[in-house]
């Protein structure tokens, strides 16, 4: 269950991601008024984020790094929808995301909707994953109550582009060519701050300061926007993990539905228990 707790954390980057979007662009709203020096910055930024919100969908590859999983990159190529609630369906990287014992092609599926995840698996000989081809595990159970809730009602992950323009230390880093697209670079921070005006519990907040403190006590967040105002690429670096996530095309995805609950087994409880415990609960 070690090497399944670890792969499920790799697994969730891209929806770790977005629930942390979600919380800044909540922050923003109080914080944006103390903010005026950074006021042309905001506004490039809210426009990128309102274009890409409406556009609903889009094409993305994602680079995640953990200091869990020893750095190894893991890559996420697929699709990730907001339009109608959070929802992707990506190609993993099987091996750095430590999930050869579940599947033995070099990626494997990994879905998010309905308020889970689900990973292709090889069938298992025994266990809740005994002759499934997919394994559940609810989104609460890795994220918790308020995680969740966040992905569900906050689902468009380019949200938290408004925190990033109402950060006091934001700045422009000047104009860079990002697969192929003239962009221009943006980066701003987040602290403490952000953590504890948010609706997490006091359990999550706890584990979340101490992971931002591992980190050095910030996360960084950079922004590459084009000029039709959409996001390139976002990369978020803090908490014991760096996401990259490049913007391949926006709007016009095939919807995402969950796989036959015939051939899925939930291993929800077994990762509940295994949060709680890291938690102290």
């Amino acid at each position: 269950m070690k090497q399944l707790r670890t792969a499920v954390w790799a697994g969730i980057a891209v929806a770790a991601l977005t629930a942390t979007s979600a919380c800044s662009a909540e922050t923003a709203k109080k914080t944006a008024d103390a903010v005026g020096h950074a006021g042309s910055v905001m506004a490039a930024l809210t426009r990128a984020s309102d274009k890409a919100s409406k556009l609903g969908s889009a094409e993305v590859e994602t680079v995640t790094r953990l200091d869990a999983t020893g750095g190894k990159p893991v890559s996420m190529n697929g699709t990730y929808s907001w339009g109608g609630g959070a929802a992707m369906d990506v190609e993993m990287d099987t091996a750095n995301a430590q999930m050869t014992s579940l599947q033995n092609d070099p990626t494997m599926q990994v879905k998010m909707v309905d308020g889970a995840y689900f990973y292709e698996i090889d069938p298992q000989p025994r266990g809740p994953l005994a002759g499934k081809h997919w394994m559940r595990i609810d989104v609460s159970a890795v994220m918790g109550q308020a995680g969740a809730d966040n992905i569900a009602n906050n689902a468009d992950p380019t949200a938290g582009l408004r925190y990033i323009g109402a950060s006091k230390n934001v700045r422009e880093i000047g104009e860079q060519t990002v697969r192929g697209k003239k962009t221009t670079h943006y980066r701003g921070s987040v602290g403490a701050e952000q953590i504890k005006d948010s609706k997490f519990t006091a359990q999550e907040k706890k584990a979340a300061l101490k992971a931002l403190n591992s980190s050095g006590g910030k996360i960084t967040c950079d922004v590459w926007v084009d000029g039709q105002d959409l996001p390139v690429r976002m990369k978020q670096q803090g908490g014991g993990m760096t996401v990259t996530m490049d913007f391949l095309k926006f709007g016009a995805t095939k919807p995402i539905t969950a796989p036959p609950a015939s051939d899925t087994g939930d291993l929800t409880d077994e990762v509940k228990k295994q949060r709680d415990q890291s938690l102290g609960q």
